[in-house]
């Protein structure tokens, strides 16, 4: 079965969730057999996801069946939900009960308070490889999609439970969103080895997030920079949580301030702090920083994990040594490609084991990368190359208790904060940092930086805002 679910004791927690729900490994592989028993045709499925045990559940089935599940986020706005119903046609819903009215169609199927509903349109050819469909954009509803094939999640899972050396006893806590590639990875790495996984829906400022990991002797988190920054301020370095031992990170960069601050919690308290990397593209991770040096490489995401290589592409060797360039992975977790209509969901392998991120990377003479920014993520001010992620950066280095977003063009950038205080210091101070007349920066004071689920920027919102 997918990740060897019927491998594993079948009277161990497999998955337990804060909405009452809790599924042994015998549970889960006699409904992944009912799913089976349904004959369903391989075809697209829309999981409308929250995290939970019965979305849990109804993804591992459609994974095992050659169904093809698009996981999306259950809260998504309706008419981004139905833009792309009308552009990829799902044969069916797999949805929470309470949905089920809204979506409409036959209910067919239900476990765990979620509802199988087949619509009014009928499959339609799909690759054979194809495994899997996540969203570029899980927020927006954005219609390009990543298209995973079968070996996918299974390698990085299994190479993922290698590199943090997970064990049966593990309890992993998947806060992060399951239709978000790193959620969805926490899960997998957990289940393919016979641990468990706390599903939680609360948001990490509630007391009852912590609460129910603590109850739940919960052993391993992994966040995204913003999950750091909530914890931070929550006061999460003062709580006992005796049975949390590892603390992950990944979805972006931490700022070196917050680097070191997890990393040394971790150090003084007697966890471990794994710094990680990865895209949708490369089914989640694809470098792993060991825990050891944390406080040695700052900032770092370490090195490749097994069974996969980093590459710089254009490389630029630099005075002090380092290397810098494009990052590029290859390895058996890459995707095979986009899609951005239904046509697209026939196409064979277009990346072809390798995967070129965008980021800009620098490796250091012990062999181990950062990440220093994204090739979109620059301006030309007056002539000058500017790092929109290097701005904020120093920005929030400056004053850490801010929040910071750039954007802008090769005229002018936007600087937007949470801090009305601080209007009128930050042009001049990022003036005199960076070397640019004042004229090349403007500020816009906003009540909240808007994000994603996943903690990431809603730059779309922003650039409403500055015209």
């Amino acid at each position: 079965m997918f990740l060897n679910v019927d491998k594993h004791n079948q009277a161990k927690m497999a998955i337990k969730d804060d909405s009452g729900y809790s599924l042994t490994y015998g549970d889960v592989c006699r409904t992944i057999r009912e799913f089976d028993d349904l004959k369903l045709p391989r075809s697209v499925i829309f999981c409308l996801c929250e995290n939970c045990a019965g979305s849990l559940i109804g993804y591992m089935a459609f994974e095992n069946n050659r169904q093809v599940p698009l996981l999306l986020s259950a809260s998504l706005d309706e008419g981004l939900r139905m833009n792309l119903e009308s552009m990829y046609t799902p044969s069916y819903y797999w949805a929470p009960e309470k949905k089920a009215e809204g979506i409409g169609g036959e209910k067919i199927y239900s476990a765990c308070g979620y509802v199988l509903l087949k619509t009014r349109y009928e499959p339609y050819p799909l690759n054979e490889k194809l495994s899997m469909l996540l969203t570029t954009s899980g927020s927006t509803g954005s219609p390009k999609l990543v298209r995973h094939k079968y070996g996918n999640l299974e390698a990085n899972a299994e190479n993922v439970a290698k590199v943090f050396s997970w064990s049966t006893e593990e309890i992993g806590i998947c806060d992060l969103p399951m239709n978000y590639t790193m959620g969805l990875n926490v899960i997998n790495s957990h289940l393919v080895v016979g641990a468990s996984v706390l599903m939680i829906k609360a948001n990490l400022m509630d007391p009852e997030f912590w609460e129910f990991i603590k109850e739940n002797k919960g052993t391993s988190f992994c966040g995204v920079p913003f999950s750091y920054e909530v914890m931070r301020r929550v006061g999460f370095d003062q709580m006992d949580l005796p049975d949390l031992y590892t603390l992950a990170e990944g979805g972006g960069k931490l700022t070196d301030k917050m680097f070191t601050w997890i990393a040394s919690y971790c150090k003084n308290s007697g966890k471990r702090f794994c710094a990680t990397f990865g895209t949708s593209e490369t089914s989640a991770r694809m470098a792993f920083l060991d825990p050891s040096l944390a406080l040695e490489k700052i900032g770092s995401m370490g090195k490749a994990i097994p069974n996969g290589e980093l590459f710089l592409l254009d490389e630029v060797e630099n005075e002090d040594g380092t290397v810098t360039g494009e990052l590029g992975y290859r390895g058996p977790n890459v995707t095979m490609g986009y899609a951005v209509c239904r046509d697209d969901l026939m196409k064979d392998d277009e990346f072809c084991g390798e995967y070129h991120t965008g980021d800009i990377a620098k490796r250091d003479q012990d062999g181990f990368y950062f990440i220093i920014g994204r090739k979109g993520r620059f301006l030309k001010l007056f002539g000058l190359r500017v790092s929109l992620d290097e701005t904020e950066r120093i920005l929030k280095t400056w004053q850490p208790t801010a929040d910071f977003v750039c954007t802008g063009d090769d005229k002018r950038m936007n600087i937007f904060t949470t801090d009305e205080g601080l209007k009128e210091e930050v042009i001049s101070f990022i003036s005199s940092k960076t070397n640019l007349h004042h004229s090349a920066f403007r500020v816009f004071v906003i009540d909240k930086i808007p994000r994603n689920d996943y903690g990431k920027v809603k730059f779309a919102e922003l650039e409403k805002i500055s015209g």
